[in-house]
């Protein structure tokens, strides 16, 4: 007599309910990644991207390579390989440490892991985008003019990066649950990797073919390359398209939601709230009657 009414709700209600939530997680993630400042947080992502440009280099002028292998501005190839990489591999790392099914947030009846993906997501894109136009605004202001030859392409292979560390990020994110401790190694061990197979370093036209084996398997590779093609008038790659990293992105998100949804796994699906998914294997228990009870029953 005392529970609370419930209203229809309709799929706008449900779906404006949803960005909501999104929204909040988002802002939430800002203000906690950086001690309650989004501002902090928007300039520790932007020192880290400069302190990686400054470390290539630097590194560049020991190795020799003084001037960009394609005729163009040298900062600007530098920025196109750390960008792409940046944001591939900080999409992973925020989507696989999401919030999953047995966090404290979870017991709050609007919350679900996939608000806690989008969340994460969109909270990357922003930093990253933000990080990345202000970087390239105070080097067209301070230092050279910022001249990019296709600049919506280079848009298109930048969301392509971060959709593509999305659905890899899920595939980590929903083993988890699984071995935590396992899942988390192997997901700096393929951050880690990307230092040297995004190729970054390298222009692909330029490599030989024994070389290319050695790269061409990873997507980010093929996206950097894409995004010195669409950066630079005088560059066009002959070794790579985006169809490799689109079909490894759906495989790897099909997987993720597979995985996420999977409720043999004893924690609650994306959709389920907590309290739900964490009961239904102990009301299973004790719904199964043991054989010897029911002999023993008959027996007194």
């Amino acid at each position: 007599m005392f529970a609370k009414p419930r209203h229809a709700r309709s799929g706008l209600s449900d779906t404006l309910t949803f960005l909501e939530q999104v929204y909040v997680g988002t802002v939430r993630g800002m203000r906690k990644s950086s001690g309650r400042n989004a501002v902090l947080g928007l300039i520790g992502s932007m020192m880290q991207a400069v302190i990686f440009i400054m470390a290539f280099y630097f590194m560049f002028q020991l190795m020799g390579v003084r001037s960009s292998p394609i005729k163009g501005d040298y900062m600007l190839y530098i920025i196109s390989g750390i960008a792409m990489f940046m944001t591939h591999n900080t999409a992973v790392q925020a989507v696989a440490g999401a919030e999953g099914p047995t966090s404290g947030m979870m017991q709050h009846a609007p919350m679900n892991t996939m608000i806690a993906v989008c969340s994460a997501a969109l909270q990357n894109l922003y930093q990253q985008t933000m990080t990345i136009g202000t970087i390239l605004l105070i080097y067209h202001l301070a230092f050279n003019p910022v001249d990019i030859f296709n600049p919506i392409g280079l848009a298109g292979v930048f969301l392509l990066s971060w959709f593509t560390g999305i659905t890899i990020g899920m595939v980590f994110l929903a083993l988890t649950p699984w071995h935590p401790p396992l899942v988390k190694i192997l997901s700096m061990v393929y951050r880690r990797l990307n230092m040297l197979a995004s190729g970054k370093m390298f222009v692909a036209n330029t490599l030989p073919f024994f070389m290319l084996a050695m790269f061409d398997w990873n997507p980010l590779f093929r996206r950097v390359d894409q995004a010195r093609g669409v950066m630079f008038i005088n560059y066009s790659p002959i070794h790579s398209n985006l169809s490799y990293t689109l079909k490894v992105a759906l495989v790897a998100i099909i997987i993720g939601l597979m995985l996420e949804f999977l409720p043999e796994n004893g924690h609650p699906r994306a959709g389920e709230r907590l309290d739900k998914g964490v009961n239904a294997p102990r009301a299973a228990s004790r719904s199964a009657v043991h054989p010897l009870s029911g002999a023993m029953s008959c027996q007194i």
